[in-house]
């Protein structure tokens, strides 16, 4: 895998969109201060192809993926692996729930010579564009689709092609049993398992179809020769039978046809008998007329009655609508009855008038009076001040005495009040300000009656108004009504309504005599009707009679006379019987003799079957009017004679059908062939499924030794030995360069060790270096790994690059030196990209290509630096 180009957007600290090319990067180093987001870059390529990243310890934790306060994240990894080119893209969410998840995966597959350049067109933030043919579109998906295209799941991949902090060190670490399965990844010795695994699935397949065939064949095992000859031999023998029989069926089928004539002519006969004895008159069918014109007579005298009823009831109504109307002499009598009412009511309307004006003149002279009273006590109010005005004149000191208070200034000399003089006496104010008393309390009564006396006289006028207005409107009620009953009496009225009841009562006794005539027309109808009827029954009787007989030629009928037609038919019929008993005595004896000689015939017939031991036939020898064809029996349920000389129609029917002797001689035949038949056919099957069962058990066999031959103790753990050998061997050149040859690597039985020539070639486990020389060997390993795998690989993994972001910053200046030789040596074979994350400058100056990464308040951003 070789990264071409990388977007990110909304992804942890690259807020705005950034874009980092890769395209003729073999060689690059990510600079930039610590925390600025260098191994976030290698964060979004894990990211886009898996859906995590290493320092996250949680695949669910997409959350992480978000930039502070981003609603979206999204990154895009345009790379390339054995030769194609393909697009990885993810994009995070944050719904308005505050949950974070994964809402685009997909990976497509680019065309060839496709532009990168198109990718400066996408819109960002918008929806992704679609690049190429999809190979996935959901992150389920992606996970198989990423590790086809690659080769390589999360935990290699992580392991072995990009390195990050603090996973540098895992392979070098790792259990023998995970880095067998890591080298098989690598290798791609997973395709001999899959090998074996089908090898094995064919063989289980095979034996199952070697069992199908046996059990085929333990069905099959009565298809014998000496089983085709026998059958062979029965099919002689029935066509032999199915001859003689064609030649005796003639002769029995001529004397069963005599037999059926004189059978049938003698059912016609005796049909005939039994329709003639069935010609009888019945009892009653000379009264039937006579009944029916007595009651035409009853029906003919109640419509006269009838007719009569109705006239005098049609006079009666003409009368009783020149009378006069009933309904409008009533309103008129109640109108005069009203008229008398209102009289009445106006009269004492008339009182409480005159009345009510009494009291109002009476209140309007109460009025005057209180108003006088009230002006007379407001001129002796007025008086009074005036006379209090000048006693207060005559002497001010006691006018104002009573307004001194101690403390306040005195209004004559302003000086402070300190204490009130005496009371001087002054008569005069005295009695006039009693009288100003006096005059004030008259002058409120006098103003009280007076208001009293105008709410009394408003109230007499409401009242007098009310009863002048309920008056008019009677006189005006008693002046329409006698407009109305001018002219009219009411004695008048009364006579002309006793009239009028007079004729109500007649019309009404009229009009229960129609009733009862007409309820004695439709009892008479009715009779009439029912006699009608029982005559015409009874010449529907006799019709029906009639025409049973009609083909022996009856006499003609009297229409007019029902007795007389009955003796007529029934005198021809006793007749035409006599002479038919006669004949039936000679076609008795005739079937008689046909009868036996069909028995002698099919008892013949029935012979030739014995003799070839199977049952008679019981079935007519015609089928239809002709000898019926047989029907074939292959032994599959179709129609076919069983030992009884029965036909069984449909496959497991009931229903059995009895069949002549040339068709049952036919089915015998047919059976017989369809048997033999059905052996050659049984008998070429089991030849196919022996030779078929050869060919299965060949396959299993096969199968099951190439299986066998790939089990992993065999041929899988040879190559994997193999493997770490030339890995070790190649780490451990690079280790001796980096550590001065202090250092070789070293495995026993899977596990790494280091020999240490500076201490007696001292073997160390790897889980004792310091960090600066476990870094050496991780490197040294991964280097091993990426530089040699490729030529020991089938092809499955794709290791096309190596991205480093670990520890630089723990060697000393002599193994940097080595370390960035080595690196630089890696990237000028062409063969790989090679990529570190590194902030020693010492380091970053060697490498030709640097992304310099940048970060401010909002976001970080990447430049391109050339070395």
């Amino acid at each position: 895998m070789r990264p071409l180009r990388l977007d990110l957007e909304g992804f942890t600290v690259f807020r705005d969109l950034t874009t980092v090319d890769f395209t003729d990067a073999d060689f690059f180093a990510l600079i930039g201060p610590t925390g600025s987001g260098k191994s976030t870059i290698l964060d979004a390529i894990c990211f886009a192809l898996y859906g995590t990243v290493p320092r996250w310890n949680d695949r669910r934790a997409v959350a992480n993926a978000l930039a502070p306060s981003s609603a979206q994240a999204r990154v895009r990894l345009v790379f390339e692996s054995a030769g194609s080119r393909y697009a990885a893209t993810r994009v995070v969410r944050r719904d308005g729930k505050g949950r974070v998840t994964t809402s685009q995966a997909g990976l497509e597959l680019l065309p060839r010579g496709f532009d990168l350049a198109i990718l400066d067109k996408d819109p960002g933030a918008g929806d992704p564009l679609e690049l190429g043919e999809p190979l996935a579109g959901t992150p389920a998906e992606m996970e198989q689709a990423v590790l086809d295209a690659i080769g390589l799941p999360y935990e290699q991949f992580t392991s072995c092609l990009v390195l990050p902090q603090g996973a540098f060190a895992e392979f070098l670490h790792a259990k023998p049993a995970q880095r067998q399965q890591i080298l098989v990844n690598l290798l791609g010795l997973s395709v001999y398992e899959e090998i074996r695994n089908r090898a094995t699935a064919m063989a289980t397949e095979a034996d199952g179809r070697l069992t199908a065939t046996d059990r085929l064949l333990a069905d099959l095992a009565d298809a014998t020769d000496e089983a085709l000859a026998e059958a062979a031999g029965r099919v002689d023998a029935m066509r032999a039978l199915a001859a003689e029989v064609s030649a005796a069926v003639p002769l029995l089928l001529v004397a069963e046809r005599d037999a059926q004539a004189a059978r049938t002519a003698l059912a016609d006969l005796d049909g005939e008998l039994d329709l003639l004895s069935g010609v009888r008159p019945p009892a009653e069918a000379s009264d039937l007329a006579a009944a029916g014109s007595t009651a035409d007579a009853a029906v003919a005298e109640t419509t006269d009655a009838v007719t009569s009823a109705e006239e005098h009831e049609e006079r009666l109504r003409a009368e009783l609508a020149e009378a006069g109307d009933a309904t409008a002499m009533h309103r008129l009598l109640d109108q005069f009855a009203e008229r008398d009412r209102i009289a009445v009511q106006g009269g004492d309307f008339a009182g409480a008038v005159g009345q009510a004006e009494a009291e109002y003149e009476e209140a309007v002279r109460a009025l005057d009076a209180a108003t006088e009273s009230a002006a007379m006590a407001a001129d002796e109010v007025s008086a009074a001040e005036r006379a209090v005005e000048q006693a207060r004149t005559a002497d001010r000191a006691a006018s104002l005495r009573p307004h001194l208070r101690v403390g306040h200034a005195c209004p004559v000399c302003t000086q402070p009040v300190s204490e009130l003089p005496a009371m001087p006496d002054a008569p005069a104010l005295t009695a006039a300000s009693a009288r100003l008393v006096k005059a004030q309390r008259a002058g409120e009564s006098a103003g009280a009656l007076k208001v009293t006396r105008e709410r009394a006289l408003r109230d007499l006028d409401k009242a007098l108004s009310r009863v002048r207005a309920e008056r008019d409107a009677l006189n005006r009620q008693l002046v329409t009504l006698d407009a109305r009953l001018a002219g009219v009496e009411p004695a008048a009225l009364r006579a002309g309504l006793d009239a009028v009841g007079r004729l109500q009562q007649d019309l009404d006794t009229a009009g229960r005599k129609v009733r009862a005539a007409r309820d004695a027309h439709r009892k008479a109808s009715a009779q009439a009707s029912r006699a009608r009827q029982r005559l015409s029954a009874a010449w529907r009787e006799f019709d029906a009679v009639r025409d049973q007989v009609a083909p022996l030629a009856p006499p003609t009928a009297d229409r007019e006379d029902l007795a007389a037609a009955w003796r007529t038919l029934s005198a021809w019929a006793r007749t035409e019987w006599d002479g038919r008993r006669v004949r039936r005595v000679e076609l008795a004896a005739t079937l008689e003799t046909a009868q036996a000689a069909a028995v002698e015939a099919r008892g013949r017939i029935g012979k030739l079957f014995t003799d070839a031991g199977l049952p008679e036939p019981t079935g007519p020898v015609a089928q239809g009017g002709a000898e019926g064809g047989a029907g074939a029996d292959d032994g599959s349920g179709a129609a076919g004679a069983d030992r009884g000389g029965s036909r069984r129609t449909g496959a497991g029917a009931t229903r059995v059908e009895r069949v002549g002797p040339a068709e049952a001689a036919a089915i015998v035949v047919e059976r017989a062939e369809a048997a033999h038949a059905r052996l050659i056919e049984r008998r070429e099957q089991a030849d196919r499924l022996n030779q078929q069962r050869a060919e299965h058990e060949r396959d299993s066999q096969l199968a099951r030794a190439l299986a066998n031959h790939l089990r992993a103790n065999n041929f899988e753990r040879w190559l994997l030995e193999e493997a770490l050998d030339r890995l070790v061997e190649g780490a451990s050149r690079i280790l001796r360069e980096l550590s001065g040859g202090q250092y070789e690597l070293v495995h026993d039985k899977g596990e790494f060790f280091v020999i240490d020539q500076h201490d007696a070639a001292l073997r160390r486990g790897v889980r004792t270096l310091s960090g600066g020389e476990t870094f050496q060997a991780s490197l040294a390993l991964a280097l091993a790994l990426s530089e040699q795998l490729t030529g020991m690989s089938t092809g499955a993994a794709s290791l096309e690059s190596i991205l480093l972001d670990e520890g630089f910053g723990t060697l000393d200046a002599s193994t940097l030196d080595t370390v960035a030789a080595t690196l630089e040596n890696l990237a000028a074979r062409g063969e790989r990209m090679v990529g570190v994350v590194t902030h020693v400058s010492a380091l970053a100056e060697r490498v030709p290509v640097r992304f310099e990464v940048r970060k401010d308040a909002r976001t970080a951003r990447v430049e391109r630096v050339q070395g």
